[in-house]
């Protein structure tokens, strides 16, 4: 056996990853650089065979991590994989493609070098290719690029990328239609003008066709792609519903597949957020009854979007915070703050719950029959709790306007707390509970009015006068009335 075949069998195994056994090998033969080192001049090799392998091993050993990346931009090698990828049969361009796409994976730096060799130009061409694995590798290459920063997401597009990614969506290979789509959603996500490029090209008629398809994978990567184009503004969210997108949407609310339940989600939440005509619309064609039911379908962060996307439509206006309660959409909210784990779901839920009840006391009140107020301020006060999480449970948005009932268990509860809990009393003011607490209008002997002073002894007398409504004109008055000595 040659020296050459040697090293890049031990370079290149068959998985499509490097066992622990070839790293060892690799680290007692020589060092990572000098195997790259080694894999170069192969890659000029008079026997084609060669040359792929040699470019796949490169590939692999770039993949593994950002150190091994460097070495291969360090050793000139990118130009080299440029120049070839014209040149080559269709194997060493998708060896070439994997090549860029291992380095470019890793920072932003190293996809800068790819751009600064030349690459995107030559990939781009490769989009055009016939044979579907070399448009499906450059198209991989060329997300992996754009993913990182908008800069490098706009040298994708000024390479002319983006209308030939809108044609590899419409070719029949299911592999190539899932990387264009994930190609153009990298490029969306960064800026309203780079999704209005994408919107431009015609991407999101076609993008709309594939929600139904039968592949998992592809329907994740459409939804996401809609996702990032629709989450920057109200222009783009209408763009994408005036694709006909609901009902069909709704229908990935009951997929199998979990991810594609999330990306659904994740859709319907971004282009709610925007208006309450948006909002009001999804209500109409269905979507907050399918959104709850997924929720209570599914767990831990597949229930993330579906959660905000409840808080977005209760927040814009009364009604649709009505449609919220009769949609019975507070009961599964209620669940998630019991049943998950992770705080950041759970101050997603609190948050909601919040949206929900903040309107009017007959909001409140739809909140507080589900006794949940124990349990958010149970995670007020939990000190192993986020400060995101506590700040998102401390039931201030529900102290706007509640029934006196309500107003006062909630008071009630803070007023046992506050006096053992210098953190939970610091964050009583930071979050404005104790501003809103000295808004609020108890009759004089009343066991609220009972609450509200025991709150207010615990702390000092400038402080709860500096929170006391009407204490900011008093102020000012004072200024206005004082009388400078000169």
């Amino acid at each position: 056996m040659s020296r050459k075949t040697a090293v890049l069998q031990q370079c290149c195994p068959r998985a499509n990853f490097i066992s622990v056994e070839h790293l060892r090998f690799l680290q007692a033969l020589i060092t990572w650089k000098s195997v790259i080192s080694l894999l170069r001049p192969l890659l000029l090799d008079v026997v084609p065979t060669i040359q792929q392998t040699a470019a796949l091993a490169l590939g692999r050993l770039a993949y593994f991590n950002d150190d091994l990346a460097e070495a291969v931009v360090k050793e000139d090698i990118l130009p080299q994989l440029v120049c070839s990828l014209s040149e080559q049969n269709r194997f060493y361009k998708k060896a070439a493609a994997f090549v860029l796409r291992a380095v470019g994976k890793h920072s932003p730096q190293l996809a800068q070098a790819i751009v600064e060799c030349g690459a995107l130009e030559a990939l781009v061409i490769c989009l055009e290719d016939f044979d579907p694995g070399v448009k499906e590798g450059a198209a991989w290459a060329l997300g992996y690029i754009a993913r990182h920063n908008s800069e490098l997401s706009q040298a994708v597009v000024d390479a002319g990328a983006v209308p030939l990614l809108v044609l590899c969506i419409q070719e029949p290979e299911i592999a190539l239609k899932r990387i264009a789509a994930s190609t153009l959603s990298d490029i969306s996500k960064h800026s309203p003008e780079l999704a209005q490029t994408v919107v431009d090209a015609g991407a999101i008629a076609y993008l709309a066709q594939m929600i139904l398809n039968p592949d998992a994978k592809l329907k994740c990567q459409v939804l996401s792609a809609l996702s990032q184009i629709a989450k920057h503004s109200v222009d783009l969210a209408e763009l994408v519903v005036e694709a006909e997108i609901f009902p069909v949407v709704l229908t990935c609310m009951k997929d199998s597949d979990e991810y594609v339940k999330k990306n659904g989600a994740t859709l319907i939440r971004e282009i709610a957020k925007h208006s309450p005509e948006l909002s009001q619309f999804i209500v109409n064609a269905g979507g907050v009854a399918a959104v709850i039911d997924c929720i209570g379908s599914c767990k831990g962060t597949v229930r993330l979007p579906g959660i905000m996307m409840l808080g977005y439509v209760a927040a814009h206006s009364e009604n649709l915070s009505m449609a919220v309660i009769v949609s019975k959409g507070i009961p599964p909210l209620c669940t998630c703050l019991l049943e998950e784990h992770e705080d950041h779901i759970k101050a997603a839920a609190a948050w909601a719950l919040g949206q929900i009840g903040r309107h009017t006391p007959e909001h409140a009140r739809a909140v507080a029959e589900t006794n949940v107020l124990g349990t958010l301020l149970s995670m007020y006060m939990d000190i192993r709790s986020s400060e995101d999480l506590q700040l998102k449970a401390t039931l201030e948005p529900l102290l706007h306007d509640a029934p006196p009932n309500i107003m006062k268990h909630i008071v009630g509860q803070f007023s046992k707390v506050l006096p053992h809990d210098s953190k939970a009393r610091r964050l009583f003011v930071t979050s404005g509970g104790l501003k809103k607490v000295q808004e609020i209008k108890a009759e004089p002997g009343s066991l609220l009015q009972e609450y509200i002073n025991t709150i207010n002894n615990c702390y000092p007398e400038e402080v709860v006068r500096y929170y006391s409504p009407g204490y900011s004109e008093m102020l000012l008055e004072r200024v206005e009335n004082y009388q400078p000595v000169l």
